[in-house]
């Protein structure tokens, strides 16, 4: 690898390199914070660097939980934006070794599960749902009803799993209760998320996952629309 136009977050181009050959030798919390904020700024930012670095991390990954969740969080950023289309062309492969590595991770029903899996997903390719899925314990959408327009919230946790219109002093006032898909009736990246939640019996987030890429009522108008669909096209990020 030839560091000498692969600059991180501070514009050096040998620091990386150096702590990479350091973790693979030690697992010091100190040689992982630096990569960390080297390779990523402020949580949604990446740098040649940081594609450069990501297989050495994925090599790594299968033994070092740090390098795990780094490699993951490279991944999550990947998304347009960063001007490094042909680097993370060039890790094509890292990216395919790492999907096998976090579908076994999963299997092994890890306690926090949502991490890896919103890894997977951004590994899949899904970087908007990768952003933006939550444990369903107190998870809220805001989308526009395609009818009408107007603005509903789409609550899925431990409120309750309606849609409703909100008012900042009343609170969620008209709800009409979420129309789940069924698992039959689900597809293409809702069906997969699904069907990944329930082979590593993840049942509340399975459940959170069928909601969301169910149907919703309108209060204002009474039409019925697809969450998901809604959500996506009002959020997606450009690419």
């Amino acid at each position: 690898m030839q560091w000498t136009q692969l600059y991180d977050c501070y514009g050096d181009v040998d620091r990386v390199p150096e702590l990479l050959a350091r973790a693979g030798r030690e697992d010091e919390a100190e040689v992982w914070d630096e990569l960390g904020y080297r390779l990523i700024l402020e949580g949604d930012m990446v740098f040649p660097a940081s594609f450069a670095a990501l297989p050495c991390l994925v090599s790594l990954a299968s033994r070092s939980a740090r390098a795990r969740g780094l490699a993951g969080a490279i991944v999550r950023c990947a998304a347009g934006g960063h001007g490094c289309d042909d680097l993370l062309a060039g890790c094509a492969g890292a990216i395919a070794e790492f999907r096998s590595l976090l579908h076994r991770h999963l299997r092994s029903r890890p306690d926090d599960y949502l991490a890896p899996f919103r890894d997977l997903i951004a590994a899949e390719g899904h970087y908007h749902w990768s952003a933006v899925l939550g444990d369903f314990s107190d998870d809220f959408y805001q989308v526009a009803c395609p009818h009408c327009a107007v603005e509903v919230t789409i609550a899925i946790g431990g409120y309750g799993r309606y849609s409703a219109i909100r008012d900042w002093n009343l609170g969620d006032v008209d709800r009409r209760d979420l129309r789940p898909a069924s698992p039959e009736g689900l597809s293409g990246t809702g069906r997969w998320m699904h069907e990944t939640a329930v082979r590593d019996g993840e049942v509340v987030l399975a459940d959170g996952i069928a909601h969301l890429f169910g149907r919703a009522e309108c209060p204002r108008c009474a039409s019925v629309f697809s969450i998901a669909d809604e959500y996506a096209s009002s959020h997606r990020p450009l690419m």
